[in-house]
């Protein structure tokens, strides 16, 4: 009703229609003597204005429209300009009608009807034939119209085609008539044709997508399913004519449709446990009776045991039924006990008996059986029945059983894996978890892990300490939902992961950054291997993590977390703080960046890095725990290792709690000024120069002549690289930590890289010497550049360095 309004849509008139249209009746000679009010309306001219006037009046000078034959006018409209009286044209849609029938060769027109109307209006009202031709010719959605008594009285094409009989053989039949048995599903409506199209002649109230279950004429035996609409169908003057039905067969989707919804409250509902027998209880639950009338669950005997499935002596593995359960029971006892386990037998030539020896499904007019499959081993079978009111089962609702075994299957392995996945989740745990963190010149550290799944003795908080170049120290502490062998695995990747990021001295954030983008594919992985066996979901994703990098050179800290609680922070003087660091996103969920966080801590600070589960309880929030915490570190100058046991014995007196906890302690140190030395130099080729004598001179000092030669080669060839390819100032650092340290800082941003020289190539070898004077090379990435550093053993008689103060 948005495209004309009440009263137009009701008039059934077309706009050329003598009775609405401006009409013109004009004598033989072409003279008006005949001027409609319609006529007066669109054109201006009153009849005392126009009457006896030529047609030249209203046709345009040259246009000879008029003057065509009487069957050409007859045959359709045409559009054509015609003189309003204030002189403008107007394009009109016209007709012209003759009065008389003129024989062939008289010579002269008879008088005519000239009909026009606004060729806007004309053309939309063409547009609304046409669509009401196609609907009657080619549109694929069935439509009937039936009289106030039901009958019908005219079929569209595909309603025809539909019903499968010529239109003569019923029309004027009911539709009851048609569609004996037919019933709608819809709730809140009549089930019966009848009894909904009275109501929507008598309401006037259509009725939009019933869905109507019941068996074509042409098709007897077979259900189908239609998605209707009726709406009430009256004239100009308001008089009910009768009712209009739309139908279009939806049998395909709505067989689809139950399909999936089978598959959805299977995913839902089969494996809530790790015990056989409710599992196999469940599908029989699922089954029965929306897909068959009685299903039955058979497992191999030793399948029962936890042991492999296998027949052992070559034959027919031995069955116990687990689980049965019919429509009849359904409806008479929803409540009735499981059925207890017992053997079954099957002769030689059944159904259950071919499966078994061939391993593959077998389908015979109302039965199904399926094999329950585990690695393509058969763990024992199920059986789908129908009784003779349904349908037999056809290609797609054997995939569709098939499918419903696969996951039960699946669910049933991981029943029977149990057991051994608890002794590989002991080993697990002995291989994942840090047993021994080495000393740090950066740091001194304790620690405490205390899984919360104490029969698999594993969980998924890991903490771990990082040796990085420069005599910085990485610290991070993570937390996997869960735990368990899955959150093991999990752990275990993601701790290994962040080792190799850490040693490419990222900064926090951008690490964190690299370990969300690979958790997408780690999640990939843990679903083709350890989800596929025990059907549990990958725990990747909502990891959190914090991770921070301290420098005992600077005695600066930098921090990031994704998700985790910010770290404890206890100066030399007793002050506790929580950092507020940038919150970003747990692992895996994506969306918002990475923020780091430095600050400066004075030598002798206390840092603890702690998961979640040490601080939150069920019966005590975060910052109760948090609160509990810092009354613990208030004593920060006892020993590291009586701190942690002080916090567990505080935060969980009763030992593990219903979540992972680790806590990490750290105590900060500085290096001894004795153990550092630094320059600037010009980015200019007098550097090179300037920075072996410097060198050596320190080395001399530090009583490391023996290495002098070496550190010539490594800060020639370095400074040499930053000369060429760099800008701005250089800078030259030395550190005497447990190896000799040469670092060569520059503005540049790109990285050199090995490689084998041709013989007749002028550079490219002075890295390749470089890498094999010394035990380790890399490249540390900074806002204002880069850093090339060298690590080179100290001599075996050489006392050591200083140790660091804190």
């Amino acid at each position: 009703m948005n495209a004309w309004n009440a009263a137009e849509s009701a008039d059934f008139r077309g706009p050329l229609d003598v009775t609405r249209a401006a009409t013109a009746v004009l004598d033989a000679q072409d003279t008006v003597i005949g001027w409609s009010p319609a006529a007066q309306d669109l054109l201006g001219y009153l009849p005392e204005e126009i009457l006896g006037h030529h047609l030249e009046t209203l046709v345009p000078a040259g246009d000879a429209w008029a003057e065509q034959s009487p069957d050409a006018a007859l045959r359709s409209s045409q559009s054509r300009a015609v003189r309003h009286r204030d002189g403008r044209l107007l394009r009109m849609a016209v007709a012209i009608c003759p009065l008389a029938k003129v024989p062939d060769g008289a010579g002269t027109l008879p008088a005519r009807v000239l009909v026009a109307a606004d060729l806007g209006a004309h053309r939309w009202w063409e547009a609304r034939q046409a669509m009401l031709h196609g609907l009657a010719t080619q549109s694929p959605v069935s439509l009937g119209i039936y009289d106030t008594e039901l009958r019908l009285t005219w079929a569209n094409t595909a309603y025809i085609r539909e019903v499968g009989l010529p239109l003569r053989d019923f029309l004027g039949a009911r539709a009851d008539e048609l569609y004996p048995d037919a019933e709608f599903m819809t709730d809140g409506y009549p089930r019966t044709l009848d009894g909904v199209m009275h109501q929507v002649i008598q309401t006037g109230e259509a009725v939009l997508d019933l869905h109507l279950v019941g068996q074509l004429p042409s098709d007897p035996g077979t259900d189908h399913v239609w998605s209707c609409s009726y709406y009430r169908l009256q004239n100009a003057r308001g008089q009910v004519l009768g009712i209009c039905e739309d139908a279009f067969d939806i049998t395909d989707r709505y067989r689809a449709q139950r399909r999936l919804n089978l598959l959805v409250e299977a995913g839902a509902r089969i494996g809530t446990t790790l015990d056989m027998t409710v599992t196999a209880r469940e599908i029989t639950e699922v089954a029965v009776p929306d897909f068959a009338s009685l299903v039955t669950v058979d497992l191999v005997a030793c399948v029962l045991d936890g042991e492999e499935p296998g027949t052992g002596d070559g034959g027919v593995p031995t069955l116990m039924r687990v689980a049965a359960r019919s429509a009849r029971s359904v409806r008479g006892a929803p409540d009735a006990p499981a059925v207890a386990p017992h053997r079954v037998e099957y002769p030689p030539g059944s159904l259950q008996y071919r499966s078994l020896s061939s391993g593959g499904l077998v389908r015979e007019e109302g039965t199904l059986v399926v094999p329950l499959r585990a690695g393509g081993t058969p763990m024992g079978l199920v059986t789908f029945l129908r009784d003779t009111r349904q349908s037999l089962f056809d290609a797609e609702e054997t995939e569709l059983a098939d499918e419903l075994v696969i996951r039960t299957a699946v669910c049933l392995d991981n029943a029977r894996r149990f057991a051994r996945e608890h002794k590989a989740a002991l080993t697990l745990q002995r291989h994942l978890l840090p047993q021994h963190l080495p000393a740090q010149s950066a740091v001194e550290l304790a620690y405490r892990y205390l899984p919360s799944d104490d029969r698999a003795g594993v969980g998924g908080d890991w903490f771990d300490v990082i040796g990085l170049s420069g005599t910085r120290v990485g610290l991070v502490v993570g937390d996997v939902v869960g735990h368990g062998l899955q959150a093991a695995a999990t752990m275990g990747r993601l701790r290994t992961t962040v080792r190799a990021l850490a040693r490419l001295d990222l900064s926090p954030d951008e690490l964190l950054s690299r370990l969300d983008d690979l958790v997408g594919p780690t999640t990939e992985d843990g679903v083709a291997t350890v989800a596929d066996q025990d059907g549990t979901d990958d725990v990747t994703i909502g990891v959190t993590c914090l991770y921070a990098v301290y420098d005992p050179v600077s005695r600066r800290c930098t921090l990031a977390r994704a998700g985790h609680l910010p770290p404890a922070v206890v100066t030399p003087e007793g002050s506790l703080s929580f950092p507020d660091l940038p919150e970003g996103p747990p692992l895996g969920l994506g969306g918002l960046p990475f923020e780091s966080l430095e600050i400066e801590l004075p030598a002798g600070s206390l840092i603890a890095l702690f998961t979640d589960g040490l601080v939150e309880a069920r019966d005590r929030d975060v910052d109760e725990g948090l609160e509990i915490l810092g009354r613990v570190l208030s004593a920060h100058d006892r020993p590291l290792d009586e701190l942690c046991d002080h916090a567990l014995a505080e935060l969980l007196p009763d030992g593990p709690a219903a979540d992972d906890s680790a806590l990490l302690l750290v105590r900060t140190r500085e290096l001894d000024a004795r153990q550092v030395a630094a320059w600037e130099l010009p980015a200019e080729p007098t550097a090179v120069g300037r920075a072996r004598e410097l060198a050596t001179g320190q080395l001399t000092e530090w009583g490391l002549e023996e290495l002098a030669y070496t550190t010539q080669l490594v800060v020639s060839e370095l400074v040499t690289n930053a000369v060429r390819h760099a800008s701005g100032p250089l800078h030259l650092r030395l550190l005497r930590d447990r190896t000799l340290l040469t670092e060569v800082s520059d503005t540049g941003h790109t990285s050199p890289h090995l490689r084998y020289s041709a013989s007749d190539d002028e550079g490219g070898r002075g890295l390749f010497i470089v890498a094999q004077l010394v035990q380790r090379w890399g490249t540390r990435y900074t806002p204002d550049g880069k850093t090339i550093w060298t690590e080179q053993a100290f001599p075996p008689r050489y006392p050591g360095a200083p140790r660091p103060d804190g």
